[in-house]
């Protein structure tokens, strides 16, 4: 492994373990260096601040490594990304507070934004609102997952993609379903 990848991990690694038990507003970069032992010099080398830091987290342990994945309809994709919040809860649930330019919130609406419009071509193909849609989508999901982690953390990653799935496929049959019986009666 690179120097500088060891580097870098040394960073999250510190910053994971000082958001398992302190809010990320009051982390700062002098914290992070202190508990790994490095300088704030070797911090700026490699990130901007602390935001890029856990940016860095996610895109290097979940995006990386699902790179050139074929994910077909969407559904392992969400599992994978609800079991890998799930194995980090306490870590995102605290990046997800921060809200504003540079969080968390804003880099996973960046990451998936392209993901959910490539998928929602197939399900609404001509749509001519296609930022939106795709918007409503991510936030939706960011939403959901927010909530699950701040106030249902006891229900596991595998069961919160049931839960997601079962909703989304259960709530488009009911509209499918009374959408042709109101035409049935036109």
């Amino acid at each position: 492994m690179a120097v500088s990848d060891t580097t870098k991990l040394a960073l999250a690694d510190a910053l994971k373990e000082l958001m398992a038990e302190t809010p990320f507003q009051k982390i700062s970069v002098v914290d992070i260096c202190d508990r790994c032992g490095m300088n704030r010099k070797s911090f700026y080398y490699h990130f901007q601040d602390k935001y890029d830091l856990v940016n860095w987290v996610f895109y290097s342990e979940f995006v990386i490594p699902r790179r050139g994945t074929y994910y077909g309809v969407g559904w392992q994709l969400l599992s994978d990304l609800f079991n890998y919040f799930y194995d980090n809860k306490d870590f995102y649930k605290n990046a997800m507070s921060v809200e504003g330019q540079n969080s968390f919130r804003e880099y996973f609406g960046e990451v998936f934004t392209p993901v959910a419009r490539e998928y929602l071509k197939d399900v609404l193909p001509h749509n001519k609102y296609e930022d939106i849609t795709t918007e409503y989508f991510v936030s939706a999901l960011l939403v959901a997952t927010m909530t699950w982690l701040n106030s249902y953390d006891d229900i596991s990653g595998s069961a919160f993609f049931s839960l997601v799935k079962n909703f989304i496929v259960g709530f488009s049959r009911h509209v499918v379903k009374r959408q042709d019986e109101i035409e049935s009666r036109s």
